[in-house]
């Protein structure tokens, strides 16, 4: 073997199919405040298996929610928390019947909420930061967050995230 043509490992394409599941939308969320917001998005996260402890997990997104703005603007936060309590990444989304006060970058409440869980060993960390820089990047275009504001099924939210 021919050590010198030894070709870095690719790394693997993130699809939002390996982190969106239908059984973690709500797009008819009712709640009436941030901590609510994380609540229910943790209570379906933990219904379906992403997590093992949800109280550890729940803390560990207050404490990110500490040290800085999770609300990008424009109805939209992406709070997140990295855990032993969580098995699996995975993200839980939950679009609000009504906009809720959230710290964001353009001082306005939200109403679509991507709920990130992370398990909290270090391969599972850059996985998570590689999906939440896609997230954003997506969500950074203004045609598509108004695509995104229409949606009312799953199959159209992925198709948001898919185009």
């Amino acid at each position: 073997m021919d050590m010198n043509n030894q070709s870095e490992p690719k790394e693997v394409e993130l699809s939002f199919d390996d982190f969106f599941n239908v059984k973690l939308v709500d797009l008819d969320m009712a709640v009436e405040t941030k901590e609510e917001a994380i609540a229910h998005l943790s209570d379906l996260l933990d219904k379906h298996g992403v997590l093992s402890h949800q109280d550890d997990y729940i803390v560990t997104v207050y404490e990110r929610e500490v040290l800085g703005i999770t609300g990008m603007g424009d109805g939209i936060a992406i709070p997140h928390g990295k855990s032993d309590g969580v098995i699996k990444p995975a993200i839980a989304i939950g679009r609000n019947t009504k906009l809720i006060e959230w710290e964001s970058y353009d001082n306005q409440p939200v109403n679509f909420i991507f709920l990130f869980a992370i398990p909290g060993d270090k391969e599972h960390a850059t996985t998570h930061l590689r999906m939440l820089a896609k997230l954003a990047g997506k969500l950074g275009d203004v045609e598509r967050v108004a695509r995104l504001k229409q949606v009312k099924t799953y199959d159209e939210l992925l198709n948001v995230f898919k185009s």
